[in-house]
């Protein structure tokens, strides 16, 4: 059976418990079973390549003690066991006096993790069918990337998650155009279930990683911030999948720390982002935010935020609506900011329907670097393929659209390496940001 029918019935069976109520519930059940599976797999990688290593799980509860047996626990004693052994230990998880890093991921999983299943024999069958995939398979592994993504789509149906799915053809295409490179820091300051961060992970992986120091290396340099709890276990889970023993994913909001607490240290090179957009923060944010910036528009927040948070040099990716570069007020005064200590060189306009079906709200692709003032803005309007006139779930936007975007950019900057001068001297001119 293919990977994509295992998880296909393992929805099933979740549809037939009583305690599981809508798309939501499922996907959440699904995935912290998905996470402590991977993280045995993972375990079974570590105890080859560390003679001493030790399992920061109590051996009793490790998935391969109690979930790996097709005819061990189940009924009434595997639920008692999920609820009152293996969530109450894990919620609560030691971390020793060496602080164990890995033993933080498992705890910070669980925290906000819940079994919502009430029937014991569902719960045995759905592990069984989990227990068909094997992570450390690279085909599996390459597959699940495909059925990570149609999760995040069926949750996006039931209008749940749709302000943390970035289509993959846009993520890679800011990715590739921003470029990290390795010994950089990345950051997504609101990095959903973290495909911006993965995407970078693997790009900069095939580019410059040569040995497993430098993989170790490039795993402190990734790092996310996520505030809602389904998103921040996707996100753990997508990071472990991707090789990330210890992720660097933070569950917390952004926005609540005050812009001058952060120190110079906590200064990145790349930041890449698709903010949530069209909501208002929690009475008391806006505060964090000197006054004449004050909003409680989380788009005009976050990227005040990115500003700060980039050194000088360093260049950013971030998702738009129109609403923050047509509106006034507040928004006029943050333009004004990003046009005066940023070069904005280049905008991308996208097409209605890319982040169908849980926003119309008409988006854009910037893409600025801090440290000099913007001169000329390159506006590039992307169009819909031959034949389409909207997109949807069968017909996504695909990464092969944006070929006419990356010529462009690339045969400029080699115009412009070749004679040593800045790309924005010869951006074609498209004044769309207007500051009054």
């Amino acid at each position: 059976m293919s990977i994509s029918s295992t998880i296909k019935t393992i929805q099933d069976i979740m549809r037939k418990d009583a305690g599981v109520d809508g798309d939501a519930q499922r996907i959440s059940q699904l995935v912290w079973m998905i996470f402590l599976k991977i993280f045995d797999d993972r375990e079974a990688e570590y105890e080859l390549l560390e003679d001493d290593y030790a399992s920061p799980i109590p051996e009793a509860l490790r998935w391969r003690n109690w979930a790996t047996d097709p005819e061990g626990m189940t009924g009434d004693t595997l639920l008692d066991f999920v609820d009152n052994v293996l969530f109450k230990t894990l919620k609560t998880l030691s971390v020793g006096v060496d602080g164990n890093k890995r033993a933080f991921v498992v705890r910070a999983v669980f925290e906000d993790a819940y079994n919502y299943m009430k029937n014991g024999t569902l719960v045995r069958q759905v592990i069984n069918k989990l227990n068909e995939v094997d992570f450390n398979n690279s085909k599996d592994r390459h597959l699940f990337g495909d059925i990570y993504e149609q999760i995040l789509r069926d949750l996006q149906n039931a209008g749940n998650a749709g302000e943390y799915y970035t289509p993959r053809a846009v993520t890679q295409f800011m990715v590739d155009m921003v470029d990290p490179k390795f010994g950089e820091k990345i950051l997504d300051p609101a990095c959903g279930t973290g495909g911006f961060l993965t995407c970078a992970l693997e790009n900069i992986r095939h580019k410059d990683v040569k040995t497993p120091e430098d993989f170790q290396k490039l795993h402190k340099l990734i790092m996310g911030v996520e505030k809602k709890p389904l998103p921040h276990l996707l996100c753990m889970t997508n990071m472990l999948l991707h090789g990330v023993d210890v992720p660097g994913i933070r569950h917390d909001n952004t926005l609540a720390r005050p812009l001058r607490d952060y120190r110079p240290s906590d200064r990145v090179n790349v930041i890449l982002t698709n903010p949530p957009f069209g909501g208002m923060e929690e009475d008391g944010i806006e505060s964090n935010f000197p006054a004449t910036y004050r909003t409680r528009e989380t788009a005009d927040l976050f990227l005040l935020l990115i500003m700060h948070l980039l050194e000088d040099g360093g260049r950013a990716a971030i998702v738009l609506p129109d609403g923050t570069l047509f509106g006034e007020g507040v928004k006029t005064r943050v333009k004004e900011k990003l046009l005066e200590e940023c070069n904005l060189h280049t905008i991308v306009r996208l097409p209605n329907g890319v982040f169908s079906p849980y926003t119309g709200i008409k988006t854009n692709l910037l893409f600025f670097s801090k440290g000099e003032p913007t001169q000329e803005i390159w506006y590039y309007e992307h169009p819909y393929p031959p034949g389409y006139k909207s997109y949807s779930k069968t017909k996504p936007i695909r990464i092969e659209e944006f070929e006419p975007e990356k010529a462009w950019w690339y045969m400029f900057c080699i115009y412009c390496n070749t004679l040593g001068i800045s790309i924005s001297t010869y951006l074609v001119a498209f004044k769309i940001i207007c500051v009054e």
